[in-house]
């Protein structure tokens, strides 16, 4: 970090360059600590999360037995709870490894799938979220329903009716009620811990047409959040500045999504401190 006049440079100056060498920063962190990150996801999710974290420099374990939560979860470097194929039969391993994981200290991310689709799937968010999530990481319209413990009216499956913009102020609240740092998904990303708001405006449309970019990026989250639990604001904003950019150097090389999907993990696996420094867009708003 650099030093100003004043003292020592902070994401409190907002600067473009101060977030471009932190999210440089905590990659080379990722890389060098290779987090491991235990998921408890949904089938759909589970290929494209593991392979993102491993060409992030993370380690991957797909592990939701509840025979084994109480072993393994501590010894992991943080969990990535997604709701996305929710079942009775695992909703009781997600509860279990979430209070494991707060009993060990360790940073675990709720990813609310589709929160809205029905009363049991808010019900068994609205549990996870009384169980202190680090991080909340949504689309516009899941975060506004998690944040009202209200389901949005005509929902269609994970699919968002809102804007990131328009869930601002539903994010904040939520954070501030959780004590959990709150993600918004969306053209912009907006990122908050009830105080503050950060934007992060890296990645492409064409990431929407592939399955579990959104799943994917909770998990990078997590494998950030692992080696900076310390400040979770900052490192969930340069996760998804940073899976974002991979985004966009993945589909300077695609022809649509089925390539865009391989070329994006192999940028996320090759990206390097220029380009990190000079691409990554995360300002704060407030």
């Amino acid at each position: 970090m650099s030093d100003m006049a004043g003292g020592e440079e902070t994401a409190a100056d907002g600067s473009a360059a101060w977030w471009g060498r932190r999210a440089w920063e905590l990659l080379e962190m990722v890389r060098a600590r290779a987090p491991l990150v235990q998921c408890i996801t949904n089938f759909v999710s589970m290929d494209l999360m593991a392979n993102a974290l491993l060409a992030a420099g993370a380690s991957p374990a797909m592990v939701h037995s509840l025979r084994e939560i109480d072993e393994f979860t501590p010894r992991a470097d943080a969990l990535c709870v997604n709701v996305g194929t929710l079942s009775d039969g695992w909703l009781p391993s997600m509860r279990a490894a979430a209070a494991a994981a707060a009993r060990s200290t360790r940073p675990w991310i709720l990813d609310p799938v589709a929160v809205s689709a029905s009363e049991f799937r808010m019900e068994a968010c609205l549990g996870l979220v009384a169980l202190w999530p680090t991080v909340i990481r949504g689309n516009p319209s899941e975060i506004i329903a998690l944040s009202s413990a209200c389901r949005v009216r005509d929902s269609k499956g994970v699919d968002s009716f809102h804007e990131s913009l328009d869930a601002v102020e539903s994010a904040k609240s939520l954070a501030q009620s959780s004590g959990a740092v709150v993600a918004v998904s969306g053209a912009t990303d907006f990122i908050t811990d009830g105080q503050k708001v950060v934007a992060a405006q890296n990645g492409v449309a064409m990431m929407q047409k592939i399955t579990a970019t959104g799943c994917a990026v909770t998990a990078l989250i997590a494998a950030f959040v692992a080696v900076e639990p310390s400040n979770p604001l900052e490192a969930t904003s340069c996760a998804l500045s940073i899976f974002g950019l991979a985004g966009e150097l993945g589909m300077e090389m695609a022809n649509g999504p089925a390539s865009l999907r391989v070329h994006m993990i192999d940028s996320l696996h090759g990206l390097h401190e220029h380009t990190v420094a000079s691409r990554v867009k995360i300002s704060l708003v407030s």
